[in-house]
């Protein structure tokens, strides 16, 4: 699936009180396939859906990297994240999203010398808004970081509202002051909650992207169980947050699942 020129398109939000009871989040399986590529017509109908051939390569190299939140009795896909286990050493902090998942189709999984998740895609139906849906699905990215002892999880948070803001500030300003919570990105603000913080600023990550204008900040979740002292002081500092340092020494990186 190719991630640049995403447009989301007007959605009527759908009201469902119970929603957060009725979603779960379980592995995806082919039978899911349908339902994901309605998913990504619905949110980018600019843009060509994830492919079955894709999503079969994901489920042959890695199935237990890929989940969907499904809906109701007939397991309606209203959410879905698709991961893979990478060797960060044979990547540049500042490549591109092409780059870190062989042009999506993940055939660099790397689960024999690679310590690092690599969060290829999460998208979540926007008529089912603030039914916690997201948080599930990065709730079983951390579960799956934790159950495999991978060090961390890392991706690149594509900065949807840069373009307000690119005529007043850089854009490795406009990052800080989301950090800082002077301004506020419909991405990368959710993941700063879900316990990710921001590494760099990447220019290029995807292509011909009008509401990133191509920025996406590489962010990361340091799994509690597996952090090391060196980890914490190889980390570059320029866009984390006063409190991150302290939350992490202490064991509070967020996230609680």
């Amino acid at each position: 699936m190719i991630l640049s020129g995403r447009h989301m398109a007007p959605q009527e939000r759908v009201f469902v009180t119970d929603a957060a009871e009725e979603v779960r989040v379980r592995n995806t399986l082919p039978r899911d396939f349908p339902g994901i590529s309605d998913l990504c017509k619905c949110i980018y109908p600019d843009t060509a859906p994830w492919s079955a051939n894709e999503l079969s390569s994901h489920l042959a190299v890695f199935p237990e990297g890929q989940f969907v939140a499904v809906y109701g009795s007939e397991e309606k896909v209203v959410g879905m994240c698709a991961s893979l286990i990478v060797l960060w050493d044979d990547y540049q902090m500042l490549d591109n999203w092409e780059a870190f998942t062989a042009d999506g189709f993940f055939t660099n999984h790397d689960a024999k010398r690679g310590h690092t998740l690599y969060g290829a895609e999460v998208i979540v139906d926007p008529r089912f808004e603030h039914h916690g849906i997201g948080e599930k699905l990065y709730c079983a990215r951390r579960g799956l970081t934790k159950r495999l002892e991978l060090w961390r999880i890392r991706g690149g948070s594509r900065l949807r509202g840069y373009h307000q803001y690119a005529g007043q500030v850089a854009p490795e300003e406009y990052v800080v002051q989301v950090v800082h919570g002077y301004l506020r990105d419909p991405t990368l603000t959710f993941q700063l909650h879900q316990g990710f913080h921001v590494l760099a600023v990447v220019p290029h990550y995807l292509s011909d992207d009008p509401a990133s204008l191509g920025y996406a900040a590489v962010i990361e979740w340091l799994n509690p169980e597996t952090i090391v002292p060196e980890m914490l002081v190889e980390r570059p500092t320029q866009f984390l947050h006063k409190d991150v340092l302290r939350h992490l020494v202490t064991g509070d990186n967020r996230g609680g699942c």
